[in-house]
């Protein structure tokens, strides 16, 4: 279940489905909530989170192995989520409450700033342990943001960072408490819901463009 909860100018988009994975439920609605926001008008900061001791564990590889026939349109779908938030007329805060893996961790990429929960949970690239390479869009999430070096290290090691590695490394700007993530990043997010988004949009076009054209979204910018 994926819903959005407004704390005044900030939307919280909380995602509720255990693991967090993606599949053809979770995808379709991550879409229809970028929808949503996209609509919005006004002062607008975004915040994710996910529930418990998971953020995301990326693709539902068992759903795919039942419904083999679905992994493609799923895969293409995730990969345009990546260029959409990528490109989201919004300050974008990630509240990482527990694992962060794999295609959660790809997420967590596409955002603005990163808040980890420093008690426990990894984050973890782990496709050199389970043999799946990532795809050419999902190396463009990866490395839009992170620095060269960290983003080598994670893709080629599978290392599992904690969140004190995470920082260090460069991966996430921030940690917090368990119980304090959530409002970090929302208080991270909040003084810039109230900037001109439109710019914010242009800047974020300048920047992630390329990549959010790999991923398969290619929107020409705002005038």
């Amino acid at each position: 279940m994926l819903d959005i909860e407004d704390r005044g100018s900030v939307a919280v988009v909380h995602w509720r489905d255990g693991e967090n994975r993606f599949n053809t439920a979770s995808i379709a609605r991550w879409h229809e909530v970028v929808d949503e926001l996209e609509a919005r008008d006004g002062p607008l900061a975004v915040v994710i989170v996910g529930e418990g001791k998971f953020f995301s564990n990326g693709l539902d590889l068992d759903a795919f192995a039942a419904e083999p026939e679905t992994a493609d349109a799923v895969v293409d779908d995730v990969h345009r989520l990546f260029g959409r938030l990528l490109l989201l007329p919004a300050y974008t805060a990630l509240a990482l409450n527990g694992h962060t893996f794999a295609g959660g961790a790809m997420l967590a990429c596409c955002g603005d700033t990163r808040v980890m929960r420093e008690d426990r949970g990894y984050w973890c690239l782990p496709e050199t342990d389970l043999g799946l390479p990532l795809t050419e869009p999902m190396f463009a999430a990866v490395t839009a943001r992170l620095p060269v070096a960290a983003a080598a290290e994670a893709m080629n090691t599978a290392r599992r960072y904690t969140a004190a590695d995470a920082l260090a490394a460069g991966l996430v700007e921030h940690t917090a408490p368990e119980a304090e993530v959530l409002d970090r990043a929302v208080e991270l997010a909040a003084p810039i819901a109230g900037k001109d988004r439109a710019v914010i949009a242009r800047h974020k076009h300048m920047l992630f463009a390329d990549a959010a054209r790999v991923c398969g979204h290619a929107p020409e910018p705002a005038a």
